[in-house]
């Protein structure tokens, strides 16, 4: 008998083999020389923001430390690990660590819903050499994705305003069913309403939210008849949904909304445009059906909706799909910087890092922050600062209660509320001011100088 394609589902209790080949490959030279649980400290950060992007919104702390609560490796992963033939090599001690290791380190992060740029840390792992080594892939994946979605959802909240309706409708755009169920809750944290995906919104204790496709107004008028039947039909089990008018005329279909409305027949309470000159059709929508709420869709952005706003287009809410669940990438990566207590760092070209365990200072005037300071962990805040890295986990432990989504997108409002315009504007927004401390600075100098051969005197 054929055998069945792989479902390629990931479970938690897969955890240990979802990563880079080369994290296991590095684990197993570091147990052969002595390396792997020598105590390393880890940043994950951006090297710079997309292209015209003022700022990010940090997230997916949450997934990452249902990660590091549930890493570890089971006698089938080690068996497939051997028959790979890769590993002939390793050590026998690398086996064992497999078998019985677990994360045991600390978790420093930033609050999901923070702001934050280029250079900053968003998370530190401080764990034994082979357990920060590993968790690297893992944690890229979770963090610069969802990042990213929070990113492009706080800015659309922060255009449309706070009274708009949007809805995340990305889960058939999103780059895999996982990636779909992280975007739904990323995009509920950084603001949106709801989501159209229904188990992302029954796990997160959320409502489903959506309307209806063309194809259910296609089927009732080639066998029932007319446009109208489809939505007598739909209105019937599913009262004050919205009705998507635009599978053949827009005008036509609110102009007979509006007589059967105005004869008692019918109550619309929403009504979705997904293609055509949208303002102009929003514009004769409402001219027809006055106090209907207008949702609109269609590839549409944060510039789309700033666009209508400005025109004074009459829509209510937004569906958001594949250009919130997609775009470029946050260029989220993960360096070693520290071991053993001695600080280092990369100072390849254009790819310098600071060394030594790191802090973000917000400085605020009032309730607007004006500038960030990035410094050691050992520095200490000045009255007027704020440090934003906290312990999140401890020894393998998670040492803070696990937040709601409505905290989370609270703290998404509040911090991007507090930047200044200038840098939330969606084009050619200004560079927040980060500061390198002296501290870090000095560090950055005496590390940088360790690194340079010393010639001998007689060369």
């Amino acid at each position: 008998m054929t055998q069945p394609y792989p479902a390629l589902s990931v479970l938690p209790e897969d955890y240990g083999l979802l990563t880079d080949l080369y994290q296991l490959t590095m684990a197993a030279c570091y147990v052969g020389e002595g390396l792997d649980q020598r105590w390393a400290s880890f940043e994950l950060f951006t090297r710079r923001l997309p292209d015209d992007y003022g700022y990010l919104v940090a997230m997916g702390l949450s997934q990452a430390v249902d990660y590091l609560s549930n890493l570890g490796f089971s006698q089938a992963h080690l068996v497939a690990l051997r028959q790979t033939g890769l590993f002939d090599q390793a050590p026998q001690d690398f086996w064992q660590l497999l078998e019985t290791g677990t994360f045991t380190g600390q978790v420093w992060a930033v609050p999901e819903g923070t702001v934050v740029f280029a250079g900053e840390p968003l998370l530190r792992v401080e764990a034994p050499l082979w357990q920060a080594q590993i968790a690297e892939t893992y944690l890229l994946n979770v963090i610069n994705y969802q990042t990213l979605i929070a990113t492009r959802a706080a800015r659309l909240r922060d255009v449309a305003g706070p009274e708009a309706t949007l809805l995340e409708f990305g889960t058939r755009r999103a780059f895999s069913p996982q990636g779909a169920m992280w975007a739904a809750r990323a995009a509920l944290a950084a603001g949106l309403d709801a989501t159209s995906n229904v188990l992302a919104a029954l796990q997160l204790g959320r409502q489903p939210a959506g309307t209806m496709a063309h194809a259910l107004v296609m089927a009732f008028t080639a066998l029932e008849g007319s446009e109208d039947d489809a939505f007598n039909a739909f209105q019937r089990y599913f009262p004050g949904a919205a009705l998507l008018i635009d599978t053949y005329d827009t005008v036509a279909a609110a102009e007979r909304l509006a007589e059967q409305v105005r004869q008692g027949q019918t109550q619309v309470a929403a009504v979705r445009l997904d293609s055509g000159d949208l303002l102009e059709l929003s514009k004769a929508v409402r001219s027809h059906l006055p106090e209907a709420t207008i949702f609109a869709s269609g590839d549409l952005d944060e510039y789309a909706i700033a666009r209508f706003r400005r025109a004074g287009a009459p829509i209510n809410g937004y569906g958001l799909g594949t250009k919130l669940v997609t775009g470029e990438p946050v260029n989220g990566v993960y360096k070693l910087v520290e071991i053993e207590g001695i600080p280092v760092m990369k100072e390849s070209n254009s790819k310098t890092t600071f060394p030594g365990r790191k802090q973000i200072f917000r400085r605020f005037s009032g309730s607007q922050a004006v500038a960030d300071r990035l410094g050691l962990m050992a520095e200490t805040p000045a009255p007027d600062e704020q440090p934003l890295l906290q312990l999140v986990m401890n020894a393998g432990q998670l040492v803070q209660e696990p937040e709601s989504l409505a905290e989370i997108s609270a703290r998404t409002a509040r911090s991007v509320a507090c930047l200044p315009p200038s840098v939330r504007q969606l084009e050619q927004p200004v560079p927040f001011s980060v500061e390198i401390s002296d501290a870090l600075q000095a560090l950055t100098a005496r590390t940088s100088r360790r690194r340079v051969p010393q010639l001998s005197p007689s060369a």
